[in-house]
């Protein structure tokens, strides 16, 4: 009987110090999908922030729904044929393409009377409403862009962008942020807020980008905002962020070793509510 009693108080306190397996679908675009495809930064980053997040809480297991380069308008529109499944908690980090391609944020009303998908705000209210059809009682966090400063794909450099420090089709970067935060205030979602909070800054993207003097044509290491009026000629030019230039990204867009340690422990900070 003793011994019974032993066994039973044993079982008890391994249930009781057992933490439920949870579920995440992580659902973004480049900064995301490279979580699984680190051989597309130059291996300059080791792992994403998915992988960090669950070495910290490894209760939960991830499942990536990062798709490159897409805006929350192409996740909205194929919304149906992505095969998210039903999950405990569901992660959306989108925005920064949405602000490149010039798509228009609109307003709340768009969110709370379910416009479609032709603006970010409408675009977020059919991400959110397939994911409560799928399972009512999940978690959902609202992740905003980044900051962004002059991105030059590492395996491509006429594939390149100038940085959020200025506008895109008459809208700055920091829009797409607060229609984020305004709807995560509308629906009481949390809301992990990069763009204002997570200290990932124009100044702090790179250390330098490395361009050629206009006036000597010698190669010169300029820090923000120094190389904003630099030209950059893909064509000929030497790729501008070697490894010295690296800090918060690796590219002037995707996060480093760095960035991605910093989203992590603020996603940690709110999914270690999650029981």
């Amino acid at each position: 009987m003793k011994k019974l009693l032993i066994a039973f108080l044993i079982i008890c306190c391994i249930t009781a110090f057992t933490q439920k397996k949870i579920t995440w679908v992580a659902i973004g675009d480049s900064i995301t999908y490279l979580n699984e495809h680190t051989d597309e930064t130059g291996n300059r980053v080791s792992k994403g922030y998915m992988t960090r997040v669950t070495e910290k809480l490894p209760h939960i297991q991830y499942i990536n729904q990062g798709h490159n380069g897409w805006t929350s308008g192409g996740i909205a529109a194929e919304i149906e044929k992505l095969g998210i499944i039903k999950a405990d908690v569901y992660s959306i980090f989108l925005g920064t393409n949405d602000w490149w391609q010039g798509r228009p944020i609109g307003t709340l009303a768009d969110y709370q009377n379910n416009t479609g998908n032709n603006t970010v705000y409408g675009s977020f209210r059919i991400i959110i409403s397939k994911l409560r059809s799928l399972n009512s009682n999940a978690k959902i966090i609202l992740i905003t862009p980044m900051q962004r400063g002059d991105f030059v794909y590492i395996a491509n450099m006429t594939n390149n962008a100038y940085g959020s420090y200025k506008e895109k089709n008459g809208q700055q970067l920091s829009q797409f942020a607060a229609a984020v935060i305004a709807i995560g205030k509308y629906e009481n979602i949390p809301v992990v807020d990069l763009y204002n909070r997570s200290g990932i800054t124009q100044k702090n993207m790179v250390h330098f980008k490395r361009l050629k003097d206009p006036q000597t044509g010698a190669y010169k290491n300029y820090p923000y905002p120094g190389f904003i009026n630099i030209p950059f000629h893909p064509a000929t030019d030497e790729y501008p962020y070697p490894a010295a230039a690296i800090n918060m990204t690796y590219d002037g867009l995707h996060p480093s070793d760095k960035g991605f340690a910093i989203i992590a422990r603020m996603l940690v900070k709110e999914m270690k509510r999650y029981k």
